[in-house]
């Protein structure tokens, strides 16, 4: 049973998927289709995330001897700027394929915020393993009832905090600091049991928010936070590692089973090289990014003992989040 979000996918999703290639549309496909896809990211150009998208581009055509091509949108261009609204266009069949974090996913189907509940990860070794042993395959569930065909995971990985008021060392510091966050009941339910302010926006507006003090601060990973040019309107960073924040890389359902078996492991084959290229790109320029930001702003990194203020804070969500997850998703993201 695919869930409200889609409702007529299947009759848009055939309807594009026939204007979207060339040659005959028999049951399945065949491999001398041709495509023209179009593909969404939420960031720039300059993100880990684009060049994931590009290697997808790269190893579709190749594979495909041409037959595949791939358009790149940035910062969300088919939806003004609202990743939201960019998966429900993945999953009504308006476009093929993007990246988006679960966290948007969860805006829509609070299922998808299990993997992002609070300091549930310590390290990315720790997040690999969960998702390889049991999380990846849990989503891929979860996505095909919503109309999504979930080709693994790249990441944006762990979230950190900027703002322009103070630093921020302990819950108390939290108090009052107006933040953007995404615009889901979990992150809302974080930042206020800690005093701070949360504010929602699309992610396209944060920059000049942040220039023109609507808002103080914010929270993403260093690669969005550095590849967006934020730190240019940030004072402080707080390193706290506080949310896992991996990406789905998604394709329409109806699309993606209206391709011939052959053809289906040319999409999974381009996944998996993105997905691989994309973390190990997000990973290996995190001390870089790091060290540029430090030059622009006062970096804080937590100490154990200062984390477990937070954690305490936030530790009573578990339970008020875990029947909304369901308990197989809520299990299958737990440390390994």
């Amino acid at each position: 049973m695919k869930s409200k979000y889609i409702a007529g996918a299947a009759v848009t999703s055939l309807a594009l998927f026939l204007t979207g290639c060339s040659g005959s549309a028999g049951a399945g496909g065949s491999s001398e289709e041709t495509y023209d896809w179009d593909m969404t990211i939420t960031v720039g150009n300059t993100s880990t995330w684009h060049a994931g998208a590009e290697k997808f581009k790269e190893v579709l055509e190749e594979e495909s001897d041409g037959r595949m091509k791939l358009n790149i949108f940035t910062n969300e261009q088919l939806s003004g700027g609202s990743p939201g609204a960019g998966v429900e266009q993945l999953m009504n069949g308006e476009k093929a394929f993007s990246y988006n974090s679960t966290i948007i996913y969860a805006g829509l189907n609070e299922k998808f915020g299990a993997i992002n509940a609070p300091f549930l990860y310590e390290s990315y070794e720790q997040a690999d393993a969960a998702i390889e042993a049991s999380a990846l395959e849990a989503y891929k569930k979860l996505g095909a009832e919503d109309g999504v065909e979930v080709l693994g995971f790249g990441e944006s990985g762990f979230r950190q905090i900027t703002n322009n008021v103070r630093p921020i060392t302990q819950p108390s510091d939290l108090q009052g600091i107006k933040l953007r966050i995404p615009g889901i009941t979990l992150f809302q339910d974080i930042f206020r049991d800690l005093g701070a302010n949360p504010a929602t926006m699309n992610f396209s507006e944060v920059f000049t928010a942040l220039q023109q003090g609507t808002i103080d601060g914010q929270e993403n990973p260093l690669d969005v936070t550095h590849s967006s040019g934020i730190t240019d309107v940030q004072k402080y960073m707080t390193m706290w590692n506080y949310v896992y924040d991996p990406l789905i890389l998604g394709m329409n359902k109806d699309m993606f089973d209206a391709l011939s078996p052959e053809d289906q492991d040319i999409v999974r084959k381009a996944a998996a090289e993105a997905n691989d290229v994309q973390k190990q790109q997000n990973r290996d320029k995190e001390e870089t990014q790091l060290k540029d930001m430090s030059a622009s702003m006062e970096v804080t990194e937590l100490t154990d003992s200062q984390l477990q203020a937070f954690r305490g804070v936030v530790a009573p969500l578990y339970e008020t989040y875990k029947p909304k997850w369901g308990a197989d998703l809520a299990d299958a993201v737990q440390p390994k």
